[in-house]
């Protein structure tokens, strides 16, 4: 028997012979089949995609204490801001931050992109890596970078005490020895958390109004303890505020592994009357639209008595995931099917938000890709108008998923194809509402052409950032599905689309049935299976987009305030 020092220098000879010939015929596989080079990022190409545009803010109608007040939102963002990067992409973070003093052009530029994106990742080249980076872990630096969806199935089979906290929204999850532990986002998350409550509670200290100020306090309690519930009603509550802020974890987009972690947002709002006062009407049937869903009356509890307040407000800020990638021109929060089903939710539209995407990337793209006897009717109006709606069916449909074992978050039950569907849920019932709204006389019905022509540019303009984001997904999903009825139509002429009126509301019915059934059953095998086969970019569309190259596939909002 060799003793136990012999044993040791056989084992270490063992080792080196193999991994040297391992690497041998690495090289010779290397010398056989050299790798297919990958093309350097044009990062001045990149940056073309985006079209700058300045988002100031109007102080002229706020007092001393209110723009006090604003800049310590703003301060509260700043650090939100670099939370969001520390969930997106922590290296990502420390490049930005290295490039800081560097006056080289190149360097500029490629920090300027990783502003752009929140990281290293391009959000409109599906993901694609820059900067040094490798793939991108699907749940962000949520997950541990190398955990899979099979793995996390199969160790949450064998612990299911650990499931609610595995799956919890507001929950960081890492390795520990073989398993997996969650540490609470107020735990994992708390050196940020403490400066930005701080700033909340200083702003609220500066409000002249008592139902803003009490909502920060809640916020700033909230964002300590991971809690939002008391403070997401407080924020409901509010009347016409004339500054107001996004500030939660509310969005899923980060997440590709389960589809359920919330991301930090934020966003400072001022109110813009006169345009919010164009929203009585809409607001006035949100119950009947839920009312007249195709979905049996269990499905779709009344919103009677609901609040759904509507603000259009102007935002000269934002952090987070309302900061980096696609930029939101409205939203519909909170989230919390909580609060959905006790309260309601707030309808949220950007007015210079909407206006830049619309000036700058809308309707150019529609002159060259809309049949010309239908050019004119995608406007400004007509997309403010389907927005509006969109957000408002975002909190309509199904609040929970009833499946075989119960009722779940229907996030939760569809993993992470749920944010496209939610996404498409909402654009698709948004427009089946205004038909209904159309058919009662409460909109005009000569303007549902222009609607529907203006969707469709929207949709151009969002497949625009791959179908691996979430609302190019759901809206190429949506393209297909309404080309495949004839709604849609590639005119061989012109090499233009148009769009059929009268095929139109018969499909989009249909398209607001199969979507709510599946938000409604929580059935994950249905949905993947819907996207599996509406997801994937048709050529005739690809080729078209082709024409359209030179145009700016988003905004990039500049601020008064340093980012």
């Amino acid at each position: 028997m060799l003793s136990n020092r012999s044993a040791r220098l056989a084992g270490l000879f063992r080792r080196l012979l193999s991994t040297a010939v391992a690497i041998c015929a690495g090289f010779a596989a290397s010398a056989a089949t050299p790798p297919a080079p990958v093309p350097a990022l044009d990062v001045a190409a990149e940056l073309a995609k985006f079209h700058a545009v300045k988002m100031p803010l109007d102080s002229s109608a706020l007092t001393l204490r209110q723009k006090q007040l604003v800049a310590k939102l703003a301060q509260a963002t700043r650090y939100l801001d670099l939370l969001f990067w520390e969930q997106s992409d922590p290296e990502g973070l420390k490049l930005y931050q290295a490039l800081a003093s560097s006056r080289k052009p190149a360097d500029v530029a490629l920090r300027h992109l990783l502003l752009i994106n929140g990281g290293r990742y391009d959000l409109i080249r599906e993901y694609a890596p820059f900067g040094g980076a490798g793939p991108r872990p699907p749940g962000g630096s949520v997950y541990p970078a190398d955990l899979t969806r099979v793995e996390f199935d199969t160790y949450v089979a064998k612990h299911p005490e650990q499931r609610e906290a595995l799956y919890n929204p507001l929950t960081v999850v890492r390795r520990s020895g073989s398993g997996l532990v969650a540490i609470p986002y107020h735990v994992a998350y708390r050196k940020w958390l403490e400066p930005m409550a701080q700033a909340l509670r200083e702003a609220a200290a500066l409000s002249d109004d008592p139902a803003f100020a009490a909502f920060l306090k809640l916020r700033a309690e909230a964002v300590l303890d991971d809690d939002y519930f008391r403070s997401d009603i407080a924020w409901l509550s509010l009347v016409n505020p004339p500054i107001d802020i996004i500030f939660a974890p509310y969005e899923t987009y980060l997440d590709h592994l389960l589809g359920v972690k919330g991301s930090y947002g934020a966003s400072v709002l001022i109110r813009n009357e006169r345009e919010s006062r164009k929203l009585d009407v809409f607001q006035k049937y949100v119950a009947g639209i839920q009312d007249a869903l195709p979905l049996p009356p269990e499905d779709r509890p009344s919103k009677k008595g609901h609040l759904s307040p509507m603000e259009v407000m102007d935002a000269p800020l934002r952090g987070g995931d309302l900061r980096h990638g696609y930029q939101a021109v409205a939203d519909n929060l909170p989230n919390d099917p909580r609060v959905h089903e006790q309260k309601g939710s707030k309808k949220i539209f950007f007015k210079n938000s909407m206006d830049a995407r619309v000036n700058f990337v809308i309707l150019p793209i529609a002159k060259r890709l809309i049949r010309q006897d239908q050019v004119s009717l995608a406007t400004a109006d007509g997309y403010l108008t389907t927005t509006l709606m969109h957000e408002i069916s975002h909190g309509l449909g199904p609040v929970f998923a009833r499946t075989a074992s119960g009722r779940k978050d229907i996030s939760a039950a569809i993993g992470p194809e749920h944010s496209p569907l939610e996404e498409a849920k909402a654009t698709i019932v948004g427009l089946f509402g205004l038909k209904w709204l159309a058919d009662r006389g409460e909109f005009p019905i000569a303007k549902m052409l222009e609607c529907y022509v203006s969707e469709v540019a929207g949709i151009f303009r969002t497949v625009r950032f791959g179908v691996a984001e979430a609302h190019g997904r759901a809206e190429i999903m949506e393209f297909n599905f309404l080309a495949e009825r004839g709604a849609i139509a590639l005119d061989a002429t012109s090499g233009r689309f148009a769009v059929d009126v009268r095929l139109m509301p018969d499909a989009v019915a249909a398209l607001a049935k199969e979507l709510l059934e599946q938000e409604a059953t929580g059935d994950r095998a249905r949905v993947e299976a819907w996207f599996a086969k509406y997801g994937a970019m048709p050529a005739s569309l690809a080729k078209a987009l082709e024409k359209v190259s030179d145009i700016p596939v988003d905004f990039d909002p500049v601020s008064d305030y340093e980012e």
